[in-house]
């Protein structure tokens, strides 16, 4: 068995991130990922940095895919793509609704060819509602959860994140809603269409905010790096110009904490003993921790809270990831051959299994580079291959 998903044949045709990732994580644990690419490729190959003209991005997001070229929108590219799905168990797309359907590839007609598939569809607002048919990306998502409104400084505006958060958490919730549907499969012998909006995942994650407006009334605002919940914890300046972060979730980290930094008093305090009147009082915590790390070098400030058992992280940038030793031995980044670059550098499989491991097994390849060797599988000789590349189906 190569990965525990070996025999999973998944089919993606979504574009950029969410849908993508998806099935990027099933490719890493041995799932057979055909990308179906338009002629003119996955935008994520042109999207952000490059080197000597090859998409960085797609290097990860397209790892372990078999790139594939078909043009869906044309009558030949509808006809493979049928055969196509009669053997696969999952597909992802992130068409704006009412696209397959237009191509007479909705899911009621899919699962004429085939019950058992599974199609992930994965959207901005899904697929019902007086959204849905607007676009849709994770930066909406980022705005419309709460999650702005409630990120930056007390006094500035709401932030977004630099990257693909929202996009980033629906791909894994995508994966596990599959992964789910592929268990009911077990079960009834039936696929069933998963419709996820990018919108709600990211909803989750950001915890009692509604239940808190919905029984109190109240709003979390902005407050930097601080917490409502506990305090200290912020980000501290150290005194070779580092950044450090310090959280006290427990009771007994913060004790730690404030006995480290010279500060017992505080400890006896009333309000010391609540980790919500902590946070009330997060301007004089603040104070007594970050003088003391002020004075202090980076390594000497880490090296202290280690030995007083208290919660601590320096703030990394991708140079700092690729040098730690944690990291390291985690095996959190793997580093391997690619046909293009040579040797790249990039984040290992999500997680670690005993018994059945993920791998990488290439990184992203060339556009339409199993063009040939996946559409030989549905009938497609070298000479209709030739008529559908002079057609422009193919590339």
């Amino acid at each position: 068995m190569d990965g525990p998903l070996s025999g999973i044949r998944v089919l993606d045709v979504a574009t950029l991130f969410a849908g993508p990732l998806a099935a990027t994580m099933l490719a890493d644990f041995g799932a057979e990922v055909v990308k179906i690419e338009h002629p003119d490729g996955d935008p994520v190959r042109s999207h952000g940095a490059q080197r000597d003209g090859v998409g960085l991005w797609w290097k990860m997001l397209g790892r372990g895919k078999k790139s594939v070229t078909l043009y869906l929108g044309s009558a030949p590219g509808q006809q493979i793509f049928r055969r196509m799905v009669a053997d696969a168990d999952v597909l992802v797309e992130n068409f704006r609704p009412g696209t397959l359907e237009r191509w007479g590839l909705g899911y009621s007609e899919l699962r004429e060819i085939n019950p058992g598939l599974v199609l992930a569809r994965v959207t901005g607002f899904g697929q019902i509602g007086p959204y849905a048919r607007r676009p849709g990306f994770g930066t909406l998502a980022e705005a419309m959860s709460g999650f702005a409104a409630i990120t930056g400084e007390p006094d500035g505006p709401p932030m977004l994140p630099p990257f693909g958060l929202a996009d980033g958490i629906a791909a894994q919730a995508t994966a596990f809603a599959i992964m789910t549907a592929l268990r009911a499969r077990d079960r009834t012998g039936l696929g069933q269409q998963i419709d996820l909006a990018i919108i709600e995942p990211i909803l989750t994650l950001l915890g009692p905010q509604l239940i808190a407006y919905d029984q109190l009334g109240e709003l979390q605002t902005r407050m930097g790096n601080r917490s409502s919940n506990n305090a200290p914890r912020n980000l501290y300046r150290t005194a070779d110009g580092g950044w450090v972060a310090v959280s006290t979730s427990a009771q007994s980290v913060a004790e730690r904490v404030l006995r480290l930094v010279g500060r017992p008093d505080l400890i006896e305090q009333p309000w010391f003993g609540s980790g919500a009147e902590r946070a009330l009082h997060a301007d004089e915590l603040d104070d007594a921790v970050g003088a003391w790390i002020a004075a202090r070098d980076t390594a000497e400030v880490v090296k202290a809270f280690e030995h007083a058992e208290a919660a601590i992280a320096p703030v990394y940038t991708a140079a700092d990831v690729l040098d730690d030793p944690q990291y390291r031995a985690l095996g959190t980044i793997a580093d391997l051959p690619d046909a293009e670059l040579g040797r790249v550098r990039m984040q290992n499989v999500l997680f670690r299994l005993s018994d059945t491991p993920g791998r990488i097994r290439w990184t992203g390849p060339p556009l339409g580079a199993h063009t040939a060797e996946v559409l030989g599988r549905y009938g497609v000789d070298p000479d209709a291959l030739a008529e559908l590349r002079a057609a422009g189906v193919v590339r």
